[in-house]
C-alpha cells in the first residue's frame, strides 16, 4: 500500500502556504503605507495653502491702505476733513 502523504508533499504545501500568507500580509501592510502616505499628503497640501494664505495675509498686513482699512473699522478714527457717519441701525 503506498502513502498517501508523503513527507516531501508536505512540506511542500506547507512551504507554499506560508510563502502566500507572507505574500498577502506584505499586500496588506503595503495598501496600509499607501494609504497613510496619502493623507500625509493631502494633509501637506492643506498645510501648505493655509501657509499661503496666512503669508498673503502678512503682505497684505505691511500695505497702508490695510493699516487705514484697519485703523478705520476697529479705532474709529476719520481723516482730516471728513464727516464721520454713525450707523444707527446697529
Amino acid at each position: 500500500m503506498k502513502k498517501f502523504f508523503k513527507p516531501k508533499k508536505i512540506l511542500y504545501v506547507l512551504l507554499i502556504g506560508y510563502i502566500c500568507y507572507i505574500f498577502a500580509n506584505q499586500q496588506i501592510t503595503m495598501n496600509r503605507i499607501k494609504k497613510q502616505v496619502a493623507d500625509k499628503q493631502l494633509q501637506e497640501q492643506k498645510i501648505k495653502e493655509k501657509n499661503e494664505k496666512l503669508q498673503d495675509e502678512v503682505k497684505m498686513s505691511k500695505t497702508d491702505n490695510y493699516v487705514e482699512k484697519l485703523a478705520r473699522e476697529r479705532l474709529g478714527l476719520i481723516k482730516e476733513g471728513e464727516t464721520p457717519v454713525i450707523n444707527t441701525k446697529n
